[in-house]
């Protein structure tokens, strides 16, 4: 027996003893597995998977073991992220700390920060939000104004950001501060603090579907450690943009597009009605066939990114790619459901209307902001451009 298939054995056997059971059920919302210092979800068994995954490093499984992380080779990951699929495992932990903060924490920090702050992030210790967008920095990001001083022994911190996924339930934020007005990009620094610092507040912002997971988050004197600047001073955008190579990764790896077709395909046969076989609206089963297609062709060029990833040491300016194209597809796999749904997908509440037909329409509602989250679709096309392309503007 190879290495890796005594790997593949050990890990079969692990899961099957360790997966709870009564994760085979739907996911209530609280259930979802974002971690925390309040995460307190209603199946306790949510709780315990986290725990049991975090445990063996492998909410993290590439990252190295004096950190908390698995340790595990490509070809080892690959085989755990088999093996999670074959008994249809949720997932133990959704973190931006490990898609986002951890990935940069690594590359940029010093050995005490990534002591500091790589453990709790595996265990699903700390639940990570953000600060980069502002009122009058979204797509162009470098012109942020949140102010940082030097006061000596600490930095003090005045400012506004928005579109702060989750803020109001985050323990910890990852921060863009200016540290630097005589400089635009070359005056921009990367800070974390804690939520609860005095002078952080929060407010949910609620957006169309009906949801709240934006906020507007305010910064009044708030005091942050000098410790806690990640890599040099005035040298956060490099961080800034590394981290967002990986946003735009695995926002785009974790559910914009791949495999959509099925459900909608389930929705029409019930609303639109079948016909020798085949869906009746002729229109609606080639477009239907050809998002299946996109979203087959998309889930494996996201494989073949991930690979070129891991072999060149990172992300590259590619993942702006996946990222338009991800955007794209979801809020085309949305518009189809609710067109395959008829007048049920018309409904937001009320009797008369299905409820996984209600999820539907807000889901519709809510895919609007894909093509602005993690970079807006326009700026992600000039990244391409420029960075993929090569191309210049003309003088």
């Amino acid at each position: 027996m190879s290495d890796l298939e005594a790997f593949r054995s050990e890990t079969r056997a692990w899961l099957e003893a360790n997966y709870p059971p009564s994760l085979n059920e739907p996911m209530a919302e609280d259930d979802a597995p974002w971690g925390g210092r309040n995460y307190r979800p209603s199946n306790p068994d949510a709780k315990l998977w986290l725990e049991r995954m975090g445990a063996k490093g492998w909410t993290a499984p590439m990252w190295p073991t004096q950190y908390s992380g698995g340790g595990l080779s490509a070809d080892e990951n690959r085989v755990l992220t088999q093996e999670l699929t074959r008994i249809k495992a949720r997932p133990a932990l959704m973190s931006f700390g490990v898609w986002m903060l951890g990935p940069v924490l690594l590359e940029y920090a010093n050995e005490e920060q990534k002591q500091k702050f790589l453990p709790p992030i595996v265990r699903g210790e700390i639940r990570w939000c953000q600060g980069y967008s502002e009122p009058g920095a979204g797509s162009d990001l470098a012109g942020l104004q949140t102010r940082c001083e030097d006061q000596g022994d600490h930095y003090l911190i005045n400012g506004q950001k928005v579109w702060t996924s989750y803020a109001d339930q985050a323990d910890w934020i990852f921060c863009l501060v200016r540290t630097d007005t005589s400089k635009k990009h070359e005056g921009i620094s990367f800070l974390l603090f804690d939520m609860k610092t005095p002078g952080v507040e929060a407010r949910p912002i609620k957006l169309i579907s009906g949801s709240s997971p934006f906020c507007e988050t305010f910064f009044d004197n708030v005091k942050v450690p000098k410790d806690q600047l990640v890599g040099k001073l005035n040298g956060g955008w490099d961080i800034a943009k590394r981290l967002l190579q990986y946003e735009r990764q695995n926002i785009s790896a974790g559910g914009f597009g791949g495999g959509a077709g099925l459900e909608i395909e389930e929705a029409a046969k019930q609303f639109v009605g079948i016909e020798a076989g085949k869906l009746a609206d002729t229109d609606l089963r080639t477009r239907i066939a050809a998002h299946k297609m996109d979203a087959k062709a998309f889930a494996l060029t996201v494989r073949r990114a991930e690979a070129e990833s891991k072999a060149s040491r990172g992300p590259s300016a590619a993942t702006s790619i996946i990222k338009y194209a991800a955007a794209k597809l979801n809020q085309d796999k949305c518009e189809l459901m609710v067109e395959a749904m008829g007048t049920q997908g018309l409904g937001w509440e009320g009797e008369g209307f299905d409820p996984e037909g209600l999820k539907a329409t807000r889901a519709w509602l809510r895919s609007k902001g894909n093509s602005i989250e993690g970079g807006t679709s326009e700026v992600n096309l000039n990244v391409v451009a420029k960075r993929v392309l090569g191309l210049l503007d003309h003088q």
